[in-house]
């Protein structure tokens, strides 16, 4: 009778090994934003190829809108395996290194083709694995696309913005951006924003395209100057633990599949950004400002010296090789 416990005892332990061992892996993917954006579509594209290749094996979940973690949280999240993907600004990473604010660096890229070359260069792959030492994992760059500034006023020059109140991202070089041509900046929540615009208790912000119109930001704002002055894009980051602990042939799809799922929302950040900029102008809403390039060039030459204080953060080498970028 002992021995037939024992038995069956034994073959229980076995079975639920095997059905344990068996079970799919749970992989959460948190970001803050809508579905229908390029980040949330590049999630859903995600999502739909690990179903197709890894049916079984593992499972996504995705939690937009910030359901789970807002971007200031998300990364202590995914150290403490509450989250296993998340993909936030590049302007969250400050805490873990702080070579990436090289990103913030004011009018850097000429364009968001000089911004894709640099972080496929060896200098920008590098800067993937610049958050390793402290437990994160970059997988890959996903686009929003160039920034432009909205304001009360019309913004031509620099000394347009002289004494406006800006709201921006929880960026050191941001402030610094601002600050140099003699404006207020405030970090302040994303979430907030359309708020404080339409109270009036900022003048402006700096954003995509495609984050002034989904946001809405345009209905009040009297004026967007087309600047491009930034880059706003985001890294796919996991943690270490998490990455390191999946089974070569796993990790390997599941990094496939991500290549795949950032090229598609890259694609559609380039065509929001083209059709959104479109519809705010056809909306009437407001005033979009085309800087003629002696106009630009002011913005340049009063922003310009911010390089110079984070050159050190960053590294001359990194910001050479940004730099080399803008030449094809």
């Amino acid at each position: 009778m002992r021995k037939t416990l024992f038995g069956l005892t034994t073959a229980a332990i076995l079975s639920l090994s095997m059905a344990v061992q068996a079970a799919p892996i749970k992989l959460k993917f948190s970001h803050v934003v809508a579905d229908n954006t390029p980040k949330g579509q590049m999630a859903t594209k995600f999502k739909a190829l690990v179903d197709e290749r890894l049916k079984g094996k593992v499972v996504v979940e995705i939690y937009p809108n910030g359901q789970l973690f807002g971007d200031n949280k998300v990364l202590e999240a995914l150290l403490l395996g509450d989250v296993q993907l998340a993909a936030p600004s590049l302007s969250k990473f400050k805490k873990y290194t702080k070579k990436l604010q090289i990103f913030d660096l004011p009018f850097l890229f000429n364009d968001m083709a000089a911004a894709e070359r640099f972080q496929q260069s060896e200098a920008g792959q590098g800067l993937l694995k610049s958050v390793e030492k402290k437990g994160l994992i970059g997988l890959g760059y996903m686009h929003n696309g160039m920034k432009q500034v909205s304001a009360s006023k019309p913004l031509h020059v620099p000394s347009d913005a002289k004494g406006l109140k800006f709201r921006i991202m929880s960026s050191d070089v941001l402030v610094k951006q601002f600050e140099a041509v003699g404006a207020t900046p405030l970090k302040k929540p994303y979430s907030e924003v359309f708020t404080l615009l339409q109270t009036k208790a900022i003048d402006g912000q700096e954003n995509t395209w495609s984050n002034i119109h989904s946001k809405k930001f345009y209905e009040v704002q009297d004026n967007i100057t087309s600047s491009d002055h930034g880059l706003l894009d985001y890294m796919v980051v996991t943690s270490a633990e998490f990455w390191n602990g999946l089974d070569a042939d796993v990790r390997t799809e599941l990094k496939k599949a991500l290549d795949e799922a950032v090229a598609v929302g890259n694609k559609v950040a380039a065509e929001k950004s083209k059709s959104d900029k479109q519809a705010i102008i056809d909306s009437k809403r407001t005033n979009v400002i085309e800087l003629s390039k002696e106009e630009r060039q002011q913005w340049i030459d009063a922003m310009k010296p911010v390089w110079k204080e984070f050159e050190a953060i960053v590294g001359k080498d990194l910001l050479d090789a940004a730099i080399s970028a803008n030449k094809e």
